[in-house]
């Protein structure tokens, strides 16, 4: 039933959309000004402001419209809907205070206006995530299903076969495989859809049989059927998707992009390639490290003061660490340690009770608090807040030999916290898991993605068994 009516959902999303957005409206209105909580009083009276939410939720439903907020996202995780929601409402927003500075509407509460926004979008947020919860609920039962036909049934389309039995809430059901060559294919030990006959029978089948999405999993020796099957898919109004069969060198979410006037594939796609992501996690870093500089600047002044009265040696321990581009800069910490040669501690790794370490250095390594510093290091632009660790030249040389794809961390600055750390991966932890999680984070990058780790950070970082 679902499916049938399928065209109507993006009209029922924009309903329910503007709906949410007057449920905020009512809630940020009694909070402000009838709750007692913020205090009472407004010059305007509850209809003015009821206009107002009313043009901000056609705006909403306008800009979700343009911004594509209303196609179907069977295959998104709820992480974008939010994305999406955060910048449907930004964007909203910042046409409604265009519209109340045209027309001089100056007595409209800025704090109502903030709370408005907040709800509106936790409202929505709220509501999408129940849908989407719902809907996976229902797929996973059976229902609301897309029939996917696979035209190859060698290695590539038995394991994009296999990959989707493991997503049922995804609601796909694979009815068969189109193949030319049966004998060459080894023989599959676990149950497999049929196979409906050779690839020149695709239209036949998409004739007799309902099919959605057609996926092509086929060799690259057998390329030249491509574009007919393309072809095919297009007059019979069936999406289409091609595996490359080198999808084993291609990220997650590989991107295109023009380059001399031909498509290319990027092997390698990273969100901060994108200018307004750099500038946006750029701002932000100056903006987090400045005001951590100011709020912590007297326990700089204690930790400072400590390392002073407990070793002899400067405050500051700094070492050269290689950054974004490989380009190599000088990084700064609390020293922890007693003052040593600099070939010692550019080439030796710090274990568990290393007696190298300072009674009052072993308390800020373990609480974190070495790191400190590192925030003018972001002030200076030679590292992130978050972002994979910088390591030492002397280890980089080594682990580029010895890690798969460990220079990738490169492409981005490195950071004070990062994916890795928050998930217990520092001191002697497994320097192959770290690179997973550090490429995980740079192929997935997106700014709640960073707030997400810094909050981990403020909740386990500070005490953590294996920073020594």
């Amino acid at each position: 039933m679902i499916r049938q009516h399928q065209r109507y959902l993006a009209f029922l999303y924009a309903l329910a959309d503007a709906a949410a957005v007057e449920a905020a409206f009512l809630a940020a209105w009694w909070v402000k000004f009838r709750s007692g909580w913020l205090g009472y009083g407004t010059p305007l009276p509850f209809s003015t402001y009821f206009l107002w939410s009313t043009v901000y939720a056609a705006l909403v439903v306008a800009v979700g419209y343009f911004g594509r907020f209303y196609v179907p996202k069977r295959r998104k995780r709820f992480a974008y809907e939010l994305y999406k929601a955060l910048q449907t409402h930004a964007v909203a927003m910042l046409l409604l205070l265009g519209l109340l500075f045209a027309v001089k509407e100056v007595h409209v509460s800025r704090a109502f206006l903030a709370m408005f926004y907040a709800a509106g979008v936790g409202f929505v947020g709220a509501y999408r995530f129940a849908v989407k919860t719902a809907l996976k609920t229902i797929r996973k039962k059976g229902y609301n299903k897309q029939f996917v036909l696979i035209v190859g049934a060698g290695s590539v389309g038995r394991r994009f076969y296999k990959n989707l039995q493991q997503f049922p809430e995804l609601g796909y059901e694979v009815i068969g495989f189109l193949d030319d060559f049966l004998d060459r294919h080894e023989p599959a030990h676990e149950p497999l859809p049929p196979i409906l006959g050779p690839v020149d029978r695709l239209e036949d089948v998409l004739k007799t049989v309902l099919v959605d999405e057609v996926i092509v999993a086929l060799p690259l020796d057998v390329h030249r059927k491509i574009g007919r099957i393309v072809e095919v898919c297009e007059k019979a109004g069936v999406k289409v998707h091609i595996i490359p069969d080198f999808f084993d060198y291609l990220p997650a979410r590989p991107s295109f992009e023009n380059f001399a006037g031909i498509p290319i594939i990027n092997v390698r796609n990273i969100p901060l390639d994108d200018f307004r992501n750099r500038l946006l996690k750029r701002a932000f870093d100056i903006v987090f490290s400045l005001a951590v500089i100011v709020l912590t600047a007297p326990l700089m002044l204690l930790i400072a003061i400590g390392i002073k009265l407990t070793s002899p040696g400067p405050v500051l321990f700094r070492q050269e660490r290689v950054g974004l581009n490989r380009r190599r800069f000088v990084m700064y910490k609390f020293r922890t340690m007693h003052v040593m040669p600099r070939e010692q501690s550019d080439t030796t790794w710090t274990v568990e009770n290393d007696p190298r370490r300072t009674r009052f250095g072993a308390f800020l390594r373990r609480t974190s608090l070495d790191e400190l510093p590192q925030f003018f290091n972001v002030l200076m632009g030679h590292m992130s807040v978050v972002g994979p660790r910088p390591e030492r030249p002397y280890f980089v040389e080594q682990f580029k030999e010895e890690i798969p794809n460990y220079m990738l961390k490169h492409y981005i600055r490195p950071g004070i916290t990062g994916w890795a750390q928050t998930n217990g991966l520092r001191g002697d932890t497994s320097i192959e898991e770290r690179i997973r999680h550090d490429l995980f984070y740079i192929e997935n990058w997106t700014f709640l993605f960073d707030l997400k780790i810094i909050l981990l950070t403020i909740v386990r970082g500070f005490r953590d068994r294996n920073a020594y």
